[in-house]
């Protein structure tokens, strides 16, 4: 008995002792892990400063604009480079960047090294703001265009007009280049943005374009718009027709085509300062019948001014009353002149395409403000455009006629979707400037 007694005694301090070595190893354990915590807590990792493809932490950094009389040359040789090494630079680089082609203005960054004479080892210039053209001469000479990050972001906004696309738009904050989209590219045949009712209403899916996640782009397309008129609504669905040839337009949830060929102005963003009159009598005149054959589109002067359509300029020249002048023959049936230009920028014989800059707003000519004098011809005979019945552009076929209507069914679900912000009226009943954008928006990078 005494045995067993002994025996289970110690059995029992065997027990206990390894409970406590347990005990502690675990309070070891803990204490290690607080230990491992701290150590962990208190390290930080430095962001990395990259841009341009390079660590700018290696280097002392120097930012500036090419200034006129300003040259790839001077900028390094005041930068501590000899006329020998930068000649080196020249000629090494000469097949992947042409160093004449530096446009004051435009911004340039010195990589230096990080020595007593912060000498170069790396220029990079920006044409604009999506591309820049590294010159590295930090080892071997080499030159390389190259593009910062861009991402899209698809986003929605709705409004009510109270005066005009732009003003509302302008009092959000939002981009103008939207209501030239609407205005001038999506809607410019079907409405009259110069005759907007207070009340229509908008709703726009589209996408905004940002490089390095934080410069803004401006908008890069719209994807669709609802667009209700004098109480008509009018759908646009953006649809590629060929895509080898990456062509563009806007179609109705019919599959109808929204553009015309011919654009129902030559400059944007205008007003009608007089419409065609064949019944016109000035007071300077004695109240003569003085007949107005154009339609006239006031625009500061140096406004560019497009071909409504495609064709072959016929003329540019000037003359007395006309001044500098461009006409543009488009087919066998209709012509189009462009009056009272400041500067020409084409020539007879040459070929042009809808939207294409042909010349700028001025005062040439009998003018009494800048403005473009825009007359139209039909079968030889100059005509009102506003009250012709003008040809469409080329619609969807038959063949992708079942296949756009699928495409733009969810597309449509999804615009549907997009509620209106509630009419908002003061006490004389008067609209108030209403728009709602949403920019819980989906992105994407390039």
């Amino acid at each position: 008995m005494d045995r067993a007694r002994k025996r289970n005694v110690g059995n029992k301090y065997i027990i206990l002792l390894a409970c406590i070595l347990v005990f502690i190893s675990c309070k070891d354990d803990e204490k290690q892990d607080e230990v491992v915590d701290q150590e962990l807590a208190l390290v930080e990792m430095p962001e990395e400063n990259f841009e341009f493809g390079f660590n700018l932490d290696d280097f002392i950094v120097k930012r500036d604009t090419i200034k006129s009389g300003d040259t790839f040359g001077k900028i390094l040789d005041r930068n501590h480079l000899s006329y020998p090494e930068i000649f080196n630079i020249v000629e090494k680089a000469k097949d992947s960047f042409n160093v004449r082609s530096l446009r004051p203005g435009k911004p340039y960054t010195l990589l230096c090294a990080k020595d007593s004479l912060q000498t170069p080892k790396c220029f990079v210039y920006q044409p604009n703001v999506e591309e820049y053209v590294v010159v590295n001469f930090q080892d071997s000479i080499h030159a390389y265009t190259s593009k910062k990050p861009i991402k899209y972001i698809e986003k929605t906004a709705t409004g009510v007009i109270t005066n005009n696309i732009s003003q509302t738009l302008e009092e959000q904050g939002l981009s103008q280049r939207l209501a030239y989209k609407m205005a001038d590219e999506i809607y410019a045949w079907t409405i009259d943005f110069r005759r907007l009712q207070k009340g229509d209403r908008f709703k726009v899916i589209y996408t905004d374009k940002y490089i390095d996640d934080t410069i803004y782009a401006g908008v890069q397309d719209v994807k669709a718009a609802y667009f209700e008129h004098n109480s008509e609504p009018f759908y646009a669905f953006e649809y590629v027709t060929d895509s080898t040839k990456g062509i563009v337009d806007y179609f109705s949830d019919e599959a109808k085509n929204l553009r015309r060929a011919f654009l129902k102005a030559p400059v944007k963003f205008s007003r009608i300062s007089s419409r065609y009159n064949l019944k016109r009598r000035i007071a300077v005149y004695g109240f003569k019948l003085r007949p107005h054959k154009g339609t006239d589109f006031a625009a500061p002067i140096g406004t560019p001014i497009m071909a409504t359509a495609n064709g072959t300029v016929s003329k540019s020249t000037y003359s007395g009353g006309n001044g500098n002048y461009v006409k543009i023959r488009h087919n066998a049936t209709y012509e189009t002149q462009y009056l009272h230009m400041k500067k020409r920028n084409v020539k007879p014989g040459q070929f042009v395409k809808q939207g294409d800059v042909i010349g700028w707003v001025g005062m040439t000519g009998n003018t009494g403000g800048p403005h473009v004098c825009y007359r139209f011809w039909k079968n030889g005979k100059q005509v009102d455009p506003f009250k012709q019945k003008l040809p469409e552009a080329k619609g969807i076929s038959d063949s992708l006629k079942i296949k756009y209507l699928e495409f733009i069914e969810p597309i449509k679900k999804q615009l549907d979707a997009v509620d209106f912000l509630e009419d908002v009226f003061d006490d004389q009943k008067q609209i108030e400037p209403t728009i709602k954008q949403n920019t819980n928006a989906i992105s994407f990078n390039n």
